[in-house]
């Protein structure tokens, strides 16, 4: 029997290598012993075992006190070689006390040793201690200290497959609890989702959907973010093909469908049939998808209720707050109004400006108030209108007469403060505005043309737009402006160009800074203005990629000056779509030692619609940014309508100065409003800095006003690289 244990220690000798090359993962074990020579000893006895394709990863301690410290610091640990007799006659036996009693772990498995006989009774030790096995040194030969091993292995698995079934189960009754007493379809299908993720163990993304009865339409019947905002509408309008392909699988074949990325379940009812899909970050083991379908057969008892049904079909068809059609009831009903010999009609979509910041500014429940006052007061003023409906989050639907259609008197109504709760509004639309003549016979292409108009009201800053075939012309221009931008950037085409940034208040206006500045060039010799092409690069997405390259560019820039022994910074302007992004800050200061870049040397420049987006998030980014050593300037200030009051809250170095408020002066603009900056700036310990400065006796009363630096044509129009290095040479 030795002999074979001897074979199976030392099987295969020649192949360890490989063998190890191929473990996933490992047994920890903790040797805790105040003797070196036993840890070396027991390290060499166990060399090259594994037990079900997993080796052994040994842990040293050398006292119970550092035992319980490594324990601490590796819960992964599952079994633990402890000696009894070390610092004091008990400190094994304290040391098991302590990881039960106080540390809670009960899973790792404990095999006690010790060198002197007869120091406790075995069979009151291993009762009262709860370990594995209890062996004199001398007892565990090679072969004997193997099978201890496996027999505590086999117990820490059984063990912890036993306290994973236990909150497997208790997830599935908080979660069958959690699903309970929705009366809507919207908050059932996001409970649903959120409970089925905590199952699978992943993050909650995912919608619910199906029909109502067979054959029916595939409709959003609820789910997490994005697919919020198209609870009611068709599968076929979400924006994403993998969520469809997957659904419609699963309703084809009739069966789940699963994928590396995501699970689609299926469940049939006696009223529906639906389909819950959810994203995963690895695929769910066996026992998850058990888990899962005990879970599943609670959601279908959900489905059946005839109460949830009923609701299904309102929201189907309702705007569950509002009561009006939705966006689908709309599509289908608009069709019906397409008659190529009438133009009697317009259809008018109204989207309420800024409603984001009422939601996040006042509360979710003030919107709410708001919507539902919008919606009485088109009903009031509008008797005439058909098929008033809430086609959106924030936008309104209805067909009027064409012959009463008074543009100016249903803004002049439709403007009127509105009283919501203790709040009064004064709000502000863009409204789209399609004659009948124009309709389509698909409804969809309808809305399509109706949101053109909007877009273009939006994008003009105009209050109301009416649509017109040369718009669809504009939005293919747009589109192909927009393909082109992004294929350029790709390409490299982008340019950063740098005006420099001077001290006013110096003898010999020293450079102190420069500005990078996005340019698109085209080809032919000449630029796209940012005016036109940054606007576009928000609406696509891509500013948040090119903002990123245009900091890496400016990292770039510095650096090289810095080497060339040019003390100056480089300010980067930052967009609102950037400021999203999730840990931006940490974004920045990688960027930044990345390039191996002084953080004092980069500036960033913020507009106040940046400041007033998410006023907590951006002081909390910006005081982050701050303790790194960048710098922060307010870009344009005074054009926007923040309060002042968040000035002491933010973490800024410089007030910049707009052009808007230096180009009158001396003859148009007494440069009342930059002294009232720069004095701002003063009491705020912050510097400030003076755009669009042309002209000698512009500077001349920027420089007596206080001002502390300066930029602009009079000194230096934005350049290329190659000029700027030419310029500070000279």
């Amino acid at each position: 029997m030795a002999s074979e244990q001897e074979e199976f220690l030392f099987a295969d000798q020649d192949s360890t290598h490989d063998s190890q090359e191929t473990v996933s993962a490992y047994w920890d074990v903790l040797v805790v012993d105040d003797d070196p020579e036993i840890h070396s000893v027991t390290k060499l006895a166990l060399s090259g075992v594994e037990f079900w394709g997993r080796a052994l990863k040994f842990h040293h301690a050398y006292s119970g006190k550092e035992a319980l410290e490594v324990l601490s610091q590796h819960p992964e640990i599952c079994i633990l070689l402890l000696d009894v007799v070390m610092e004091s006659d008990d400190a094994g036996l304290s040391v098991v006390k302590k990881v039960r009693d106080e540390f809670g772990n009960y899973a790792v498995r404990i095999i006690l040793r010790t060198g002197q006989p007869g120091y406790a009774p075995e069979e009151k030790v291993i009762r009262e201690y709860d370990i594995n096995d209890y062996k004199m040194k001398t007892e565990l030969t090679r072969g004997k200290l193997v099978t201890s091993l496996l027999t505590a292995i086999r117990s820490y698995q059984q063990i912890c497959e036993l306290e994973q079934q236990s909150l497997a189960l208790t997830n599935i009754l908080e979660a069958s609890h959690a699903i309970l007493g929705h009366t809507d379809m919207p908050s059932f299908g996001l409970s649903v989702v959120n409970q089925l993720a905590k199952i699978l163990g992943s993050e909650p993304h995912g919608l619910v959907a199906g029909a109502i009865e067979k054959d029916a339409k595939v409709l959003v019947f609820g789910g997490t973010e994005p697919y919020l905002t198209h609870i009611g509408q068709g599968l076929e309008q979400i924006d994403n093909g993998r969520v469809i392909m997957q659904v419609q699988n699963c309703f084809d074949m009739d069966a789940h469908q699963q994928t590396d990325h995501d699970v689609t379940f299926l469940l049939q009812g006696k009223n529906r049939r639906a389909a819950i899909y959810l994203e995963v970050a690895e695929p769910p083991n066996a026992a998850q998808m058990q888990f899962a379908e005990i879970f599943l057969t609670n959601v279908s008892v959900g489905l059946d209720n005839i109460k949830l049904i009923n609701e299904l079909r309102d929201v189907a068809y309702k705007d569950a707050l509002t009561r009006l059609p939705n966006r689908a009831n709309f599509v289908d009903q608009i069709a019906q109004y397409y008659k190529s010999e009438q133009d009697s009609l317009v259809f008018v979509l109204i989207d309420i400006a800024q409603f984001s910041d009422i939601n996040n500014g006042l509360g979710q429940e003030v919107g709410n108030l708001l919507l539902l006052a919008v919606k009485e007061r088109l009903q009031q003023e509008c008797p005439q209108g058909e098929l008033l409906s809430r086609i959106g989050a924030d936008v309104f639907g209805v067909l009027l007469p064409k012959q009463s259609f008074d543009e100016t008197l249903f803004l002049d109504a439709l403007t009127v403060p509105y009283q919501v709760g203790e709040h009064v509004l004064t709000m502000h639309f863009h409204i789209g505005v399609c004659c009948q003549s124009d309709f389509s016979p698909q409804g969809l292409e309808t809305l399509k043309l109706a949101y053109i108009a909007l877009n273009q009201a939006k994008q003009a800053r105009q209050t109301l737009n009416w649509y017109s075939s040369d718009l669809e012309e504009k939005m293919a221009w747009r589109l192909g402006l927009i393909r082109q931008l992004r294929q350029d950037f790709e390409q490299g085409k982008l340019e950063v160009w740098y005006q420099p940034q001077l001290c006013l208040q110096s003898e010999s206006n020293a450079v102190i800074g420069c500005e990078a500045l996005l340019r698109w060039p085209t080809g032919k010799g000449d630029y796209i203005s940012p005016a036109v092409f940054v606007p576009l690069a928000e609406d696509a997405g891509l500013i948040v990629e090119i903002g990123q390259w245009v900091l890496e560019q400016a990292c770039v820039m510095q650096k090289q000056l810095s080497s060339l022994g040019h003390d100056i910074s480089v300010a980067v302007n930052v967009s609102v779509p950037q400021f999203k992004v999730s840990n931006y800050a940490q974004q920045v200061k990688q960027t930044i030692l990345d390039h191996d870049v002084a953080p004092q040397k980069i500036e960033l420049e913020v507009t106040e619609s940046v400041v007033m987006d998410e006023i907590n998030t951006v002081v909390h980014t910006l005081s982050e940014l701050k303790s790194f050593g960048v710098e922060v300037a307010i870009d344009d200030f005074g054009t926007g309508f923040s309060s002042l009051s968040y000035l002491q809250k933010l973490p800024l170095a410089r007030l910049k100065i707009d052009r808007a408020f230096v180009k009158g002066i001396p003859h148009e603009d007494s440069g009342a409003i930059a002294e009232l900056v720069i004095s701002l700036g003063r009491h705020l310990g912050l510097k400030t800095i003076a755009e669009g400065v042309e002209t000698q006796e512009q500077a001349d009363i920027l420089r007596a006003l206080g001002c502390d630096e300066v930029q602009g044509f009079f000194f230096a129009k934005p350049m290329a690289e190659a000029d700027l290095l030419a310029y500070l040479k000279s």
